[in-house]
């Protein structure tokens, strides 16, 4: 490092510490909303809750922001690179000994890159790999270990027995006897019927929406099986709901299609590392994310991606399966499980949107309730790849469409703006593939999923079967954003009748068609090919094809309705008759 005079040194602390006064103010106003779950959970403050969401979720950019704006103004501008070097020099000394020096590291890069408007990454002057030393969690403020060596209604009321709300439970025991008949079964497969060792019990509860989550993990041997309870707040009191004890079922608890939880932790990495432990095919990203702590997850995927890329070295960018997107250019790696698409330049036709109303639909579904049918997108800018990881295909493709956002450099990519999102089989191609049964369940789980939307005040717009995609777990989600409309913007209407036998041949409509008029009747066309499928599907959801039913949601959600989504199955539902009317249940 070139030396700084002592003037520069003095204006390099200075914008560290700007950085870090900016971390700790993200960091408490953080907590401070997070805390506030549990009153709203008690007071059944279900929109308070969404807001409080909404709330956190900006955040982050708006105390980057104000630090970034701070250090331009102690450094009377971008700063040059000796500066940047000793600002991070002294900001990792600063955080190194926190418990969450990692993500102190993520909000300084966020700011120092966006004030020296880095292209790519420079480990001179931000966290390109995590600086701060290995630690070890301090496991007694993480979670509770009971000396349980076996699983019954006692072992499980001494797990709910852990956690106190200012509300009672309606029927503790009880539920806890129903609790552990549902995990009992599946535990003596998983564990042969050999005793248990314990249980942890993580000390902090996870809020999401009108729920709360218990999460613990079951010990015996070298086994470890999740136990995660389900929690509501009924008009009785508070009840468990359900009862999870798999990997899968965890794993769709924590999916990227959700909202992020709300759980009070000053060890985010112990808490994550807690989680793995339960599903450990779950990437760690996705865990930061779930937790709330996205911009930390994206810089964990970067660094993944980065990794693997160096130990994969014949891995090439390829265009993404599926049908060539409209609005964007897609590609993938065929051995990690992301996607990557860059808006093009021009869409093709019929697509009459803009660039900006683009990125408008995708932050929509940022700091939306995507209700478990949303894939989470993270945004990117100025990502470089080199140009040998690019199939010449794909990198020609994206020349030709993107040019306005993608560029070569010397022997380097540069991606000014791109979105990556979980990949997910396309349903289009799921059903030509898939097994009778399995391509039943999926056209029936679409129809649900945009009747999931549609209860959290969100249109999908185009519903062609190619807009939508299943998860490794069978659930269908929705990843094409640029159709999505709040449900209470749309006008839906019943097709009038035809006046003459020829308007049926016209190539317009001989009736006016507003911008924002929908016509339920004309679905029929598209939602589902003809056969058996079809038909599956209209004796499910033929409903949807009615206007009186997207009539009924926005006013159900003009009302304030909620109507409750649920991330498990309806046999694991400890009062599985419950909640049928006015509920939305996964099936």
């Amino acid at each position: 490092m070139s030396g700084l005079s002592a003037a520069g040194n003095r204006t390099a602390a200075a914008v560290a510490r700007r950085l870090y006064d900016g971390f700790v103010t993200y960091h408490d106003a953080f907590r401070t909303i997070t805390t506030q779950a549990q009153a709203r959970f008690e007071r059944r403050d279900w929109s308070g809750a969404q807001i409080d969401a909404s709330t956190r979720i900006a955040l982050y950019k708006q105390c980057a922001d104000d630090a970034g704006h701070r250090a331009e103004a102690e450094l009377g501008g971008r700063g040059d690179p000796d500066t940047w070097k000793m600002a991070k020099a002294v900001y990792s000394a600063t955080v190194r000994d926190r418990a969450d020096a990692d993500i102190a590291e993520t909000f300084y890069n966020s700011v120092a890159r966006r004030v020296q408007e880095t292209v790519g990454s420079d480990p001179a002057t931000t966290f390109v790999e995590t600086e701060a030393p290995a630690r070890i969690p301090d496991l007694s403020a993480l979670y509770t270990t009971l000396p349980e060596t076996r699983l019954d209604g006692g072992a499980m009321e001494r797990v709910l027995a852990l956690f106190s709300w200012n509300v009672p439970f309606a029927d503790r025991a009880g539920d806890a006897q129903r609790a552990a008949a549902i995990v009992a079964p599946d535990l003596e497969e998983r564990c042969s019927g050999a005793p248990l060792d314990g249980i942890d019990v993580l000390r902090s509860p996870f809020y999401r929406n009108k729920g709360v989550y218990v999460v613990a993990r079951i010990r015996s041997g070298r086994r470890v099986v999740p136990l995660i309870l389900a929690l509501a707040h009924g008009p009785s009191g508070i009840v468990v709901d359900a009862a999870l004890p798999t990997t899968d079922e965890a794993s769709v608890v924590f999916g990227f299609s959700w909202s992020y939880f709300q759980v009070d932790t000053l060890d985010p990495a112990g808490v994550v590392e807690f989680l793995a432990s339960l599903m450990p095919q779950k990437r760690v990203d996705e865990l930061y994310t779930a937790i709330g702590y996205n911009r930390h997850g994206k810089t964990v995927l970067y660094r993944s991606l980065m990794r693997h890329l160096a130990e994969n070295p014949d891995a090439r960018f390829t265009i993404a399966e599926g049908d060539p997107g409209t609005v964007m250019t897609v590609f993938a790696l065929s051995s990690f499980n992301v996607v990557f698409k860059v808006i093009k330049d021009r869409f093709d036709f019929p697509k009459t949107t803009t660039r900006k109303a683009v990125m408008e639909k995708y932050h929509f579904v940022f700091v939306r309730d995507r209700v478990g049918r949303l894939a989470d997108a993270q945004k990117f800018e100025y990502l470089e790849f080199p140009v040998a990881c690019f199939d010449p295909k794909v990198l020609e493709l994206l020349l030709q469409t993107c040019a306005g956002t993608v560029r070569v450099a010397g022997d380097r990519v540069v991606l000014q703006h791109v979105y990556t999102e979980r990949r997910v089989t396309p349903l289009n191609l799921f059903l030509r593939h898939a097994a009778p049964a399995a391509a039943h369940d999926a056209v029936l789980d679409y129809g649900q999923a945009i009747k999931d939307l549609a209860g959290a005040g969100i249109f999908t717009g185009d519903m062609l079967l190619k807009n939508f995609g299943v998860t490794r777990h069978g659930r269908v989600i929705c990843y094409d954003y640029d159709e999505l409309a709040l449900l209470t913007d749309c006008r839906f209407r019943a097709l009038p009748a035809l006046v003459h036998e020829e308007d049926e041949l016209a190539a317009e409509p001989p009736y006016y068609v507003g911008e924002s008029d929908v016509f339920p009747d004309e679905f029929r066309v598209f939602l589902v090919p003809p056969g058996a499928l079809r038909d599956d599907f209209l004796a499910a959801h033929g409903d949807l094809l009615d206007v009186s039913y997207w009539r009924d949601m926005q006013t159900r959600v003009l009302t304030g309705e909620m109507l409750d989504v649920f991330p498990y199955r309806r046999r694991r539902r400890l009062r599985p008759a419950e909640g049928t009317s006015g509920r939305v249940l996964v099936p």
